[in-house]
Formats: structure tokens, sequence, C-alpha cells
């Protein structure tokens, strides 16, 4: 039974970090001005993708006998940057979007990279929890590329 905690546990994180994710994409569109108005498109696939994750997360968790986290995360160092990125976005240059994004990237990426090391996960959990960092990791990459040809 441990077992299963832990991994509903795990996939409560990232739930959790994932729905920070949308969170601050959402706050980072709203706030975006016209003269960087492509990183909006940017920033509503990634958002679109940490929904799709947290569905699918919420529904290993569902089938475990664990109850899905809903909301958005208040506490947790692997939380911070993403709370952090959606008080800093307002009024910023391309560069800065960028940087305090690639920063929320990095703590997504985290929590998968700890998820997947130490969550001792296995079967389903665990490939689809290896699928989803394939694809934070690209779009980490992909937002450190724009942000690296910004300066």
């Amino acid at each position: 039974m441990e077992s299963t905690e832990k991994t509903i546990d795990v996939l409560q994180d990232l739930i959790e970090i994932n729905n920070d994710r949308v969170a601050g994409f959402e706050k980072a569109i709203a706030d975006i001005n016209d003269e960087n108005i492509d990183l909006k498109a940017i920033f509503q696939e990634y958002s679109a993708q940490s929904r799709k994750f947290s569905q699918e997360l919420t529904a290993l968790t569902a089938a475990r006998g664990g109850e899905a986290e809903t909301g958005n995360s208040v506490s947790g160092t692997l939380h911070r940057a993403w709370i952090d990125v959606k008080s800093l976005f307002g009024g910023s240059d391309r560069a800065s979007i960028l940087s305090e994004a690639e920063r929320g990237e990095d703590a997504i990426k985290k929590a998968y990279q700890t998820a997947l090391t130490e969550g001792q996960l296995s079967g389903e959990a665990l490939q689809t929890v290896t699928a989803q960092s394939q694809d934070i990791n690209a779009a980490h990459d992909a937002i450190r590329g724009l942000r690296d040809a910004s300066k």
C-alpha cells in the first residue's frame, strides 16, 4: 500500500505544478503586449499541454484510489517558481518574459526529473510521466532558445 500512496503523492505533485504552469502562462498571455504577440500562441500551446497532462495524471491518480489536486500549489519548493513567475510577467520586455518563462519551465522540468528518479513509479504511471517529461524538456528547450535569440 505504501507504494500506491507514494505514487499518488508524486502524481498529485505533478498535477499541482502543471496547474501552476497553466496559471503562469495564462498570466503571461494576459500581460503580453502587441510587440510580443507571437509568444501568446506559444504560451497557449504550453498551457493546453499542461491541462492535458493534468487530466492524464488525474486519471492515473483516480485509478489508484486517490483524489486529484484541482488547485494550484501554495507551498513546496518545486512549485514556487511558477508562482513567482506569475507576479513578474507584467510589462516586461521580450527577454524578461522569456527568462521568467524559462524559470518556470526549469521548475516543472525538475519536478518531473525528481518524480522519475525518486518517485518509485511503475507501469502506466512511469510510462505517462516519462512521455510527459520528454515533452516538458522539449518545451523548456524551445523557451530557452527563444530567450537566447531575444538577447
